[in-house]
């Protein structure tokens, strides 16, 4: 197993001029106790709000979300319902039809197979409908405290710019963090890392004249 620190990320060595401790620390500066943007009380809640949130913004998400759980508790209430009910309340949302035919027929997986229970595990969550190995692991997180790494498009950026992985794919991007970083702080930089390249490592104008990082950080285009 890594040792924490390890700078053996891969096959294709990736060298990077910092630790894993000394990234955790100064990350912690900006997010002592990250969080995330969606509101949610329980997994099933947060099964819907990501899902809806694709291609969508958390705040228009928590915006109509509400009256969804209003009208739909529990997965039982989504599987029994018309879609054409379920449309109505999400339609606000891009690609408002795909998404509610989804939410429908993962509820109905989750009362035929579960007992209207979120699954915990990532194998069983990315056979649900409209869960790919990204929402499962949003879940894993951020429902379940369990350790598992979310690889968003904030993640993915943040990622290339410390010089963490070469790739461009999620799967992959996902397999260098999980080498590089030690099991035990998945969950906190599976949340850090997001709010890091939203509010601080921006995809456009980075404040990196007010990052606790920037003067470790091997980003060649630094907004100083």
């Amino acid at each position: 197993m890594k040792k924490k620190g390890s700078k053996k990320a891969s096959s294709e060595e990736i060298k990077v001029p910092f630790t894993e401790e000394e990234l955790i620390s100064r990350l912690k500066k900006h997010f002592p106790e990250p969080w995330i943007d969606l509101n949610f009380e329980n997994p099933y809640q947060l099964l819907v709000v990501t899902i809806l949130a694709a291609q969508t913004t958390d705040k228009k998400v928590n915006e109509i979300s509400p009256e969804f759980f209003r009208r739909f508790p529990d997965p039982f209430a989504v599987a029994k319902a018309p879609l054409e009910e379920i449309e109505e309340v999400i339609k606000s949302v891009n690609y408002y039809r795909r998404k509610a035919k989804l939410i429908k027929e993962c509820c109905e997986v989750l009362v035929k197979e579960y007992n209207g229970q979120v699954p915990d595990t990532l194998e069983e969550l990315v056979k649900l409908p409209g869960v790919g190995r990204k929402t499962a692991n949003v879940i894993l997180v951020n429902a379940f405290n369990k350790p598992a790494i979310v690889v968003d498009t904030h993640v993915k950026r943040v990622s290339q710019r410390l010089g963490l992985t070469k790739s461009n794919n999620p799967d992959k991007i996902e397999k260098d963090l999980a080498r590089f970083f030690s099991k035990e702080n998945w969950v906190y930089i599976s949340k850090a890392l997001v709010l890091f390249g939203r509010y601080v490592c921006k995809a456009k104008n980075p404040d990196c004249k007010n990052c606790h990082l920037s003067d470790i950080c091997p980003y060649e285009k630094k907004n100083l």
